[in-house]
């Protein structure tokens, strides 16, 4: 009986290993902000870590009363699938035609390799953040947003000056940021976006 649990319990911690094995992937996805330095993309991996810091940094600025360790496994969890639907640009108009379902095939594929208790509790979590109702999800949503527009900033503004984008772009791309802070939304706007209209490096077709 107790060599019989042994190679349960074996075969569980191999299927999860293997999980932690695969999504070493989601470092080798880039992203289409720059990293502070200016010298590349970011890649997925290195934008969860920042998020999950962020969530923990940052949480008393969320709108509502949040369980901030949920945040975090939200916000760590929310581009996974991304290792087999890619990265879908924020301003890539026909690649958002088919984002939803690239990436829910993805994440069947991907959460079903973990043993299903996991599985349910890792696409749960990927779900509540995808529906975007609940307060942890919307503080996700809230950082994910903040995220690359605090690294626009700290890169003068690079990516959005190279990609000629227009100030209802970023308004319409961040159109539910202010549901998870105000005060992080309030905060972007004075600077991370203001400036970047300032110096010429986001074209301003509205007022902000």
């Amino acid at each position: 009986m107790e060599e019989k649990i042994q190679k349960e319990d074996t075969g569980r911690l191999d299927r999860i290993v293997d999980f932690c094995r695969l999504i070493d992937k989601e470092k080798f996805i880039r992203r289409r902000t720059y990293l502070t330095d200016g010298g590349r993309f970011e890649n997925d991996a290195e934008h969860a870590w920042h998020l999950a810091m962020m969530a923990l940094l940052l949480s008393e600025y969320s709108n509502e009363r949040i369980d901030v360790l949920k945040v975090m496994g939200i916000v760590l969890i929310h581009d996974l699938v991304e290792i087999y639907a890619g990265d879908t640009f924020a301003y890539d108009t026909e690649g958002l035609k088919t984002q939803k379902a690239r990436e829910n095939a993805a994440a069947d594929k991907l959460f079903s390799q973990l043993p299903d208790d996991l599985c349910l509790k890792l696409r749960a979590l990927w779900e509540e953040f995808e529906a975007d109702e609940t307060p942890e999800a919307h503080f996700a949503h809230t950082l994910d947003n903040f995220q690359p527009m605090m690294l626009q900033a700290a890169t003068d503004g690079r990516a959005w000056k190279e990609g000629h984008r227009k100030l209802s772009e970023v308004l319409h791309r961040n159109a539910g940021t202010s549901a998870g802070s105000e005060a992080l939304w309030e905060y972007a706007k004075k600077h991370f976006i203001a400036p970047q209209l300032e110096n010429g490096h986001l074209i301003q077709d509205t007022e902000l």
